[in-house]
């Protein structure tokens, strides 16, 4: 089944987008108007992203000395992005957008990641101006968001530097007031920023007239000291281009200069770069330091910038999903059409018969059943997570809250889970090509390439995972949680009451879901959170498969008519229920028993 059924089922017949049409923000849309995004999309992913993908692998970013030099497709692809009106599709109709539901503008967006993940700077660009939109002043928002939405500014965000990587504790990059006036600029709180930035995507390139750095720094006090931790961080904009309170470009270059260019394993075409802050490559007035200008309120920029991170973490969910779904799309056309291979009879192999597909064999259909059950089971999770996302904003007061909390639970998971399980699921896509499936003359093993950067972009498994069991499933006495459970509960009763298979599926998620529970509790049994934390992976991985098994049953649902579409979804619903979700039981026990093996392990026994 093509990605376009697949996302209107999703969104049609499952999430019921259409309604969201009753609400006042989108009360201008309509079913034909989602439509009409979602058909400019896929032809704009189809005719300016996907010819170019391999392209955007092979010709990398280079650096001549003066600027970064990237392929023709990718300014052609960025412009027609940009044309699309997607940069804004969900800003107020007063500021050019299209007051278009989170749901289907991640949907739409779909298409792009699925044609080449690696083209095009939007996302961290869309991010970083929604940021500005809800923390920045109003001149901030005029100067520098509506014109990240508009298409002539692009946007990053700057968090790990190269001796703290993720510890964002240890910020070193600092902000010394410019002036005795600085409290006084139009634009925030002006100071001049020293430092140095690391894994910066789209950090520099020549593809918009600005760049606009969102840069954690902290300000020192009086003794020249700063304050511990993160409670000292404070948020700036630093544009690459100074600029004045029209938006309009002084002329003058701010001091921040490209120290060197990332290449790494996937996401090739994406720009990553090392910056260097303040170094007087690029003196302002005559004097070293980038100028930066002060976000929301001293000291309480990490709170700033996770508005951004969040989204961004749906985002890479997203993005890990659909290089999945590319690599099972890939790897079904070759098990269709590849001879190899003769079936076993009731007197074994007969060597007189002709070679069959790939895809009547029965392990390969289990690697495409598995490839599908990662893919639209992600892919699922992703649409549910944008619509909860449409009713913190637009909902009443009782959806505000439980969008609120069940994100709160379920972002750790939308970002990790695509990210692991869908590498499997390009892994299999390598599998079913065999050794064609190493080769650049099939994209398979671009995608794995491609996939493996999710496992590292907005944080690891193991910060999310501790982020999960540390914190979010204990927020005032486990609140999401229970409401997570609460929902999980309600679809095990639909199920049972359906009958047949589901009725049995709706038993299994059950005790998944009780085992889940009773391990959180057994966790933090002890008095020790090292060693309650010291399997917050494994957790976080039956907790991401109990969730998966939930949306495949409330999928399967709704899956009940005929056609092959519905089969095959109703299949991969068994497969996860029969394949995956047993697999919890073992990384439960070790959470249950609060096992220290990686805890105890001295580092000589390594």
């Amino acid at each position: 089944m093509a990605l376009r059924d697949t996302i209107d089922f999703l969104l049609y017949d499952w999430l019921a987008a259409q309604g969201l049409t009753q609400r006042d923000r989108f009360a201008d849309h309509s079913r034909e108007t989602f439509d009409a995004v979602l058909d400019t999309c896929e032809r704009i992913a189809r005719d300016k992203y996907a010819p170019f993908n391999r392209l955007v692998d092979t010709q990398e970013p280079a650096f001549d000395g003066e600027k970064v030099i990237l392929p023709a497709c990718t300014q052609a692809a960025l412009d027609a992005y940009v044309q699309s009106g997607m940069l804004s599709a969900a800003q107020d109709h007063d500021i050019g957008g299209m007051q278009l539901p989170y749901t289907v503008e991640a949907a739409a967006n779909a298409f792009f990641a699925c044609a080449s993940v690696s083209i095009g700077v939007s996302m961290l660009t869309v991010g970083n101006a929604n940021l500005l939109m809800k923390h920045g002043s109003g001149l901030q928002k005029q100067v520098f968001a509506l014109n990240e939405f508009n298409g002539r500014f692009a946007g990053t965000m700057c968090l790990s530097e190269p001796q703290a990587g993720s510890s964002l504790s240890d910020v070193a990059t600092r902000a010394t007031p410019d002036g005795d006036d600085h409290v006084s600029d139009p634009l925030g709180a002006r100071y001049r920023l020293k430092g140095n930035k690391m894994w910066i995507s789209t950090g520099d390139h020549e593809l918009t007239e600005n760049i606009i750095h969102l840069v954690l720094a902290k300000i020192p006090g009086p003794d020249g000291k700063t304050i511990a931790g993160t409670k000292g961080i404070s948020l700036f904009i630093v544009p690459k281009q100074l600029v004045d309170t029209q938006g309009q470009l002084t002329g003058e270059r701010n001091d921040v200069a490209l120290a060197g260019l990332n290449h790494k394993l996937g996401w090739r075409g994406t720009v990553n770069t090392l910056l260097n802050f303040g170094e007087g490559k690029y003196p302002v007035r005559g004097e070293a330091g980038a100028v930066g200008y002060l976000v929301g309120e001293a000291g309480k920029g990490l709170q700033c910038m996770f508005h951004m991170m969040n989204e961004a973490r749906i985002g890479v969910g997203l993005a890990a999903t659909m290089l999945g779904m590319a690599g099972y799309y890939a790897s079904l056309d070759y098990a269709k059409t590849r001879t190899q291979g003769r079936p076993v009879g009731p007197t074994g192999k007969d060597p007189s018969q002709p070679p069959v597909r790939l895809i009547e064999h029965a392990d390969v259909k289990r690697m495409l059943l598995a490839q599908k059950a990662y893919g639209e089971g992600a892919l699922a999770l992703g649409l549910y997570c944008a619509r909860l996302v449409d009713e913190l904003h637009t909902g009443d007061a009782a959806q505000r809250s439980d969008a609120q909390w069940l994100l709160e639970v379920l972002t750790p998971i939308v970002k990790s889970w695509p990210s692991e399980w869908c590498l499997e699921g390009n892994s299999l896509a390598i599998q079913i090509h065999g050794g064609y499936g190493y080769t650049r003359d099939f994209p398979v093993e671009q995608y794995w390439r491609d996939q493996r950067l999710n496992m590292i972009h907005e944080g690891t498994h193991g910060i999310q995972a501790m982020d999960l069991l540390g914190r979010k499933v204990l927020l005032e006495d486990g609140r999401g949680l229970k409401l997570m459970s609460k929902h999980i509960l309600a679809t095990v009763a639909q199920a049972q009451a359906a009958g047949s298979d589901l009725a049995a599926h709706a038993l299994s998620l059950q005790l998944a879901l009780q085992h889940t529970s009773e391990a959180t509790q057994a966790a933090w049994a002890g008095s020790d959170p090292a060693l309650a934390l010291a399997n917050a992976v494994p957790y976080m991985q039956a907790f991401g498969h109990t969730v998966i098994a939930w949306v495949w049953l409330q999928v399967a649902l709704v899956s009940q008519g005929e056609g092959d579409a519905n089969l095959g979804r109703r299949q991969a619903c068994q497969f996860f229920f029969r394949y995956e979700l047993p697999k919890i039981g073992a990384w439960l026990n070790v959470v249950n028993s609060r096992d220290s093996t990686c805890a105890d392990i001295p580092e000589a026994a390594f």
